[in-house]
């Protein structure tokens, strides 16, 4: 009997060891990670030089109270992520986790305008369908219906949400991309009206939506409306990057693809591969200057932030990332996997839509596809497929409630960096296998 409160009550198999693109469980199966878990594990599995940059670290100083000292590696890694400033960021924060990032990145908004001496901006705009982690701050900026549900009582009333932008599920037939942009800006800056200008701290959203709707990148045009819709009324313009940032989509940055830079990023999975539990926010200088002029200090820490080990590792991870080309190989790796999905799901009666950008991919499932009907929730095809492709020695990320909590399936295929086209099309292959299982 396992002692572990586990996701569900039924305790997972022991995944043992790994190597590269492959997880080996307890009972010898051998598992291609086609998700890297959940989009984290961006260089695969047992690499040595992350691991001796581990070990090094552990055995030099493992830990320091940031209240007193900082630490070699620590400002290492934000020197190699911002040496060059990008979009304007100057500055990063670490902690241990998306969500802790997304708290941070709340709090420092917050603080940003009482340093400036507008302390009536309380309010922050996020968008439904969306994710920013679990801990309750987080939890309240995000729209994912489904994991707010029981919490919705003791979450913070300072939080609201417009729609998202997900063309194939809320866009009208025969509307144009323009058209459509026009719509959702008009009804942010409503919500602007309505609640105040003067009042808001931010704007909330994911630069691409991961888990939640399933790799939905915005229309061309609509992040720059935001940003303008933002600066005209003093905004902050808040990007949450946790899951399609650090390279995942071919740039270091999403945002790079959508012409504009936000005030603060929320970075996470990408940044250390998941060798050891780190993230952490990426700020103007702007935002930094405001708290330098007033009282000096981030009313706000965490015990473990920026801890010298989890830096080491993320240090070691944006190294390897960098000397080995490898946002090239997502490029070119996620191009082959456009055209594999496409190829292998393109006319399959039970998807949908194909969506994704680099190696960060999705399938949502229909059960009619000219009228886009989903399968009757209590099916849960997407547990189905999850089933059947671990049977099949594949591991990829599923999720229910695409649409609105309850409604729509759709899995997520993220492979890690270093994927090889015999890596894509093996995934596509196994894929096809579980999903025709799954469905018919």
């Amino acid at each position: 009997m396992s002692r572990i409160l586990h996701r569900s009550t039924a305790t997972p198999p022991i995944a043992a060891n790994g190597q590269g693109i492959w997880l080996r469980l307890a009972d010898g199966q051998e598992v291609i990670d086609a998700s890297g878990g959940a989009a984290v594990a961006c260089l695969g599995h047992g690499n040595l030089r992350v691991a001796a940059a581990i070990a090094a670290q552990a055995g030099k100083m493992a830990y320091a109270h940031t209240g007193f000292f900082t630490s070699e590696p620590a400002e290492a890694l934000a020197e190699i992520l911002l040496h060059d400033e990008p979009g304007g960021l100057s500055h990063a924060y670490f902690c241990s986790s998306g969500s802790e990032g997304n708290e941070a990145a709340l709090k420092l908004a917050r603080q940003y305008f009482v340093e400036r001496g507008q302390p009536e901006r309380t309010k922050f705009i996020g968008r439904r369908q969306s994710y920013h982690g679990n801990t309750l701050g987080a939890l309240g900026v995000g729209g994912n219906m489904a994991r707010r549900a029981i919490y919705e009582p003791i979450l913070a009333g300072t939080f609201s949400h417009v729609s998202p932008c997900f063309p194939y599920r809320f866009q009208s037939t025969g509307e144009m991309d323009t058209h459509y942009v026009d719509r959702l800006a008009a009804e942010l800056e409503a919500e602007f009206q309505r609640l105040g200008p003067q009042k808001v701290i931010g704007f909330f959203a994911e630069t691409m939506v991961g888990a939640t709707t399933g790799c939905v990148a915005a229309l061309p045009g609509y992040f720059k409306r935001v940003r303008e819709i933002c600066d005209r009324h003093g905004a902050l313009l808040i990007l949450d990057e946790v899951m399609c940032g650090m390279g995942r989509l071919g740039v270091m940055h999403a945002w790079e693809l959508e012409g504009i830079s936000p005030d603060i990023q929320v970075i996470a999975k990408g940044l250390g591969s998941g060798y050891q539990p780190i993230g952490g926010i990426l700020i103007a200088r702007r935002v930094v200057e405001a708290l330098r002029a007033g009282s000096g200090a981030f009313t706000h820490g965490h015990t473990y932030q920026a801890h010298p080990v989890a830096c080491a590792a993320a240090l070691e991870v944006q190294r390897i990332i960098r000397d080995d080309h490898l946002l090239n190989n997502v490029q070119a790796m996620g191009a082959r996997l456009e055209a594999a999905l496409i190829e292998r799901f393109g006319n399959h009666r039970f998807v949908g839509d194909i969506r994704g950008r680099g190696l960060f991919w999705a399938l949502e499932f229909v059960s009619d596809r000219a009228t886009k009907t989903v399968f009757n929730p209590t099916l849960k095809i997407n547990d189905r497929i999850k089933r059947e492709s671990l049977a099949r020695g594949l591991a990829v990320y599923p999720m229910g409630g695409t649409i609105d909590g309850t409604q729509g399936d759709h899995v997520i295929v993220a492979p890690p960096y270093i994927a090889t086209a015999a890596d894509i099309d093996m995934i596509v292959d196994r894929l096809g296998a579980a999903v025709d299982a799954a469905t018919t």
